[in-house]
Order: C-alpha cells, then structure tokens, then sequence
C-alpha cells in the first residue's frame, strides 16, 4: 500500500528538523567524544569565523562565484549547441562524440594542470575547468533528450509537412528540456567544483585557494567556514537553475 503523501508544512519542517538535529549533534556530541576542536570546529565556532573574517571569505567568494557561473554558462551551452549539431548530423556524431567520450575519461585533476599551462594563471583556466566538468554529462543527456520523440511523433511532423525547424522547435527541444534541466541541476555543484579545483593548483585568491591556505596553517574554523560557504554557492547556483525550469517547462 502507497503510504500517504506528507502535508505541504510537515514537508517543509522536516528538512529544518533534520539539519537542526545534525548540528545539536554535531556542537554537542563532537566534544563530549573527545575530538579536538582543531580537526572538527562546532558550528558555534564556525559560526565565529563568519562573523570576524566575513570580508575575508566574500573577498574569496566573489572570484570563485565568478569563475563557476561562467563555466556553468560556456560549457552547458556549448554542450546544448553541439548536441543539437550531432542529432542534425549523424556523421557528425559518429565522428567526434567518441573523441569527447575520450576527453572526459581524463580526471579533472589530471587535465587542470594542462588547462592552466595553457591559459595561465588568471581566472580564466578556472573557468575553463569548470566548463569543461559541466559539458559531458549536459551533452549525452541533451543528445538522448533530443533523440527521445517517438516515431509516431515524428511522423505526424512529417504529414503536417512541419520543416526542420519546426520539427526542432515543438517537438525535440520540448521532449529534451526535462533532461537538460537534470544535466543544469547536477552541473550547479559541479561548476563550483570546477573552480575550486583550479584555485587548489593555481590561485592566491578564491574558496579553492583559501582552502588550501587554512588547511597549511591548521586553520581548521576557518576551513570549515570556506567549506560551508562553497556548499552555500552551490545551493544557490541550484536554486537558479530549480526557479528557471519551473518557470520553462509548465507541462
């Protein structure tokens, strides 16, 4: 038997319920057990750094906002435009999505490095990592979401003598928005970690940089503050992406 469905304020309390009873946990357990403050900060003191260094952490946020929203911008729209050029042309497809399957076996960690040899060591080669961690998994959803219409479908198309375009317009990129907006969701936590990637290897300035300066200094309050606030950007990039599709797709 399908259990109930929950009611819309039981709904939205239960998430507050259980992130409030992980960080009662975590203030009070934490220390009662015996960990050092210096390897797990209470939220109580990262809630510290946040209140004498907030100018220092949005100082560093604002490169790395940047550089994330920027690679999720390039390369989930260059995977939209070469998908939509591979389902056009299946020679195409056949040519080079093996070449791209190829790139993207390369970890991210292992590419970042060549990426910033390339273009130095300013905020674009973070971008770039960030774009480049985005556009594999938005292009094989986008391909798949553009291929989806059935053959019927299509063939309906074709006796109301509908053109390519049209074809294009109304019938595949509606059948592909669902599965684009899956891609956009995972591809709002995957920026943010493009960027920090590239602050780790090449940066003074950023989230990814301040990391790795707090963990060389056992900074670890301030450590744990630079890792809430990259979880936070991410939260937020998703939140845009969720407020976007709803307003998209209405069917």
């Amino acid at each position: 038997m399908k259990p109930a469905p929950l009611s819309p304020a039981l709904a939205a309390a239960l998430p507050v319920f259980g992130a409030a009873s992980l960080l009662i946990a975590w203030q009070y357990l934490i220390p009662w057990l015996g960990v050092p403050t210096y390897i797990v900060p209470t939220p109580t003191a990262i809630l510290g750094v946040f209140q004498k260094s907030f100018p220092l952490l949005l100082a560093n946020l604002t490169p790395t906002l940047i550089e994330a929203a920027a690679g999720f911008v390039i390369g989930n729209l260059a995977a939209v435009l070469l998908a939509v050029l591979f389902i056009h042309s299946r020679v195409l497809q056949a040519t080079y999505f093996p070449v791209v399957l190829f790139f993207n076996t390369i970890p991210i960690l292992a590419l970042s490095p060549i990426i910033i040899l390339i273009f130095g060591l300013g905020m674009t080669p973070k971008i770039v990592i960030a774009a480049v961690i985005c556009f594999f998994p938005t292009l094989v959803n986008m391909i798949r979401g553009l291929d989806s219409a059935s053959a019927n479908e299509h063939e309906l198309f074709r006796v109301l003598s509908a053109t390519r375009w049209e074809v294009f317009w109304r019938l595949r990129l509606p059948r592909a928005l669902p599965m684009l907006f899956s891609s956009l969701r995972i591809a709002s936590a995957t920026a943010v970690i493009g960027a920090i990637v590239g602050e780790w290897i090449g940066s003074d300035k950023g989230l990814g940089a301040l990391i790795i300066q707090a963990t060389f200094n056992y900074q670890s309050d301030r450590l744990y503050a630079a890792i809430v606030l990259s979880s936070a950007l991410s939260i937020a990039l998703f939140a845009v992406v969720v407020l976007i599709e709803k307003r998209a797709i209405r069917y």
